[in-house]
């Protein structure tokens, strides 16, 4: 029976953290603030958003709401981000994507200062991750995968690692972050040969393929840690399900995330974590 790599204990140790670097930063007369531009009532970005302020109430870090309705246009998106970028009270700003069709989405997010971009969404946090430098944040999912390898003491230096994924919000960043924790990093994706093969001869896989079990227990060997990205809901189960089929997976490899209870639970806590880090920053704290 595999370990299971939940996310509570890893959200746990992120917010205690965050508690201490908020006291610090409170004495300063500092409180961290995070905005949360939304357009429209989509009710994944609803839910992300009450569950985001409910952590940040409980560690002490202030929200502020930016919503328009669906049909707002393009100047006043655009003006919103310039306005929260020109905000010292804000410290991090969190865009919800996709914006609706009649808005240039990609517009607005090269707009967002990257020193605000809680979320690795500009091309400069994405430089800042590819080039190792420290420059903006990565993106949230990606990093929580490292968290959650970092807080279970796997040990990256000198493995071999493969990633499921070659997306900007999770396989490229994080096969970055491997290769600076000096893993040696395989990324695959739809036109990768052999895919199970390749897996299989991993000692670390991240599986962000964005298909409900997709990767089946013939992609594993013995011994693995795998980290399952996916979230996806199974009319046929009943309940929300990972990219890797989990129960096929789970008797063969050392170590797994569930689904639910694992990365999803511990991303909006990096998040968090950046907009404390982002105040950290502008208020001169190392």
């Amino acid at each position: 029976m595999a370990e299971l790599l939940k996310g509570a204990p890893v959200v746990e140790a992120i917010n205690a953290k965050i508690i201490a670097d908020v006291a610090v930063l409170k004495e300063k007369g500092i409180t961290p603030t995070l905005a949360i531009l939304r357009v429209g009532e989509r009710a994944d970005d609803i839910s992300y958003e009450k569950t985001a302020t409910k952590r940040c109430e409980t560690v002490g870090v202030a929200i502020r709401n930016v919503i328009f309705p669906e049909d707002v246009d393009q100047a006043t998106v655009m003006a919103a981000v310039d306005s929260l970028n020109k905000d010292d009270g804000v410290h991090g700003v969190l865009i919800f994507r996709p914006m609706p069709k009649h808005l240039d989405g990609e517009a607005v997010r090269t707009a967002l200062d990257p020193r605000k971009d809680i979320d690795g969404i500009t091309d400069g946090s994405l430089a800042g991750v590819f080039a190792n430098s420290g420059q903006g944040f990565a993106p949230c999912t990606a990093q929580a995968c490292i968290e959650i390898l970092d807080h279970y003491g796997v040990e990256c230096e000198g493995k071999r690692a493969t990633i499921i994924g070659r997306s900007l919000v999770v396989g490229k960043p994080v096969a970055m972050m491997l290769m600076a924790k000096n893993a040696t990093i395989t990324t695959c994706h739809t036109r990768t040969k052999d895919l199970a093969k390749t897996v299989a001869a991993a000692e670390i896989v991240i599986v962000a393929a964005g298909k409900m079990e997709t990767v089946t227990g013939d992609y594993f060997s013995p011994g693995q840690i795998v980290i399952d990205v996916g979230i996806n809901w199974s009319d046929e189960k009943g309940k929300l399900v990972g990219d890797v089929k989990f129960d096929e997976a789970e008797p063969i490899v050392g170590a797994i995330t569930p689904v639910p209870g694992g990365v999803g639970t511990v991303t909006t806590s990096v998040s968090i974590s950046h907009v404390v880090e982002a105040a950290k920053k502008s208020a001169g704290i190392a």
